[in-house]
């Protein structure tokens, strides 16, 4: 992804942090996917397989941040290369954090299968907004290693689908609830997991936000999609 410095060893410096990010990107869309087959089977076993990667996301996150603090305090980089870091260093922390709510997404799954209630709940529907969501992370994945705007100015406005899909779940779960006071506690459970699913969807769009900041050197973060596209277009 970087562009060739005058300094070798930079250049290398950058490839292999660049490399790590997208590694622990990888690590945390399978962990992603796991979640959803735990959810889509109700399997006990994928959820331990979700914490297991929980603990590998954590270190990896760890590993680059000291990668990077090593970079920057050797390097004293300026302009375009600290904004390369600086998005390296963002885009760790929102994987991390999609990790987490993968985590989140397989407690919860646990709880569902340990309450009994797992097959009387309209979980199919969340599986749908949990694939949307894990196919929002792979574009933003492929979008980050290439740095295009275009695309990241899709993902951009596919999260609003996402958005769109926790609205309508959770009007289905209220009328859950109050149809069978008894699926209560489940249909609470898949509000905390859809929730789950809409904020890896969010953490996607930071990473695309990151893609136009990185290229175009301007914060599009709470700026209206208009003037996004315009920045993007220009």
């Amino acid at each position: 992804m970087p562009e060739k410095h005058l300094s070798t060893q930079f250049d290398s410096e950058l490839n292999s942090v660049s490399s790590r990010v997208m590694e622990l990107g990888g690590l945390v869309e399978s962990q992603i996917r796991q979640a959803i087959y735990a959810l889509s089977q109700f399997s006990m076993e994928a959820v331990e397989q979700v914490v297991v990667m929980e603990q590998r996301v954590n270190a990896m996150e760890v590993e680059i941040d000291h990668e990077l603090s090593s970079i920057i305090a050797r390097r004293q980089p300026t302009a375009r290369d600290l904004r390369l870091l600086i998005a390296f260093s963002k885009a760790t922390a929102n994987l991390e954090r999609m990790g987490d709510e993968a985590h989140k997404m397989a407690r919860m799954v646990k709880s569902i299968i340990e309450s009994g209630a797992a097959r009387s709940l309209p979980s199919s529907d969340l599986r749908m907004a949990a694939d949307l969501a894990s196919g929002l992370l792979r574009k933003a994945l492929d979008a980050f290693a290439r740095l295009d705007t275009k695309a990241a100015l899709a993902i951009l406005k596919e999260d609003d689908l996402i958005d769109k899909e926790f609205d309508g779940f959770v009007r289905k779960l209220v009328t859950y609830m109050m149809e069978d006071p008894r699926t209560i506690s489940a249909s609470l459970d898949l509000l905390f997991l859809a929730k789950a699913i809409e904020r890896i969807g969010d953490h996607s769009k930071n990473v695309a936000e990151l893609i136009i900041y990185l290229v175009k050197g301007k914060d599009v973060r709470h700026a209206a999609m208009d003037d996004i596209e315009s920045t993007v277009l220009q």
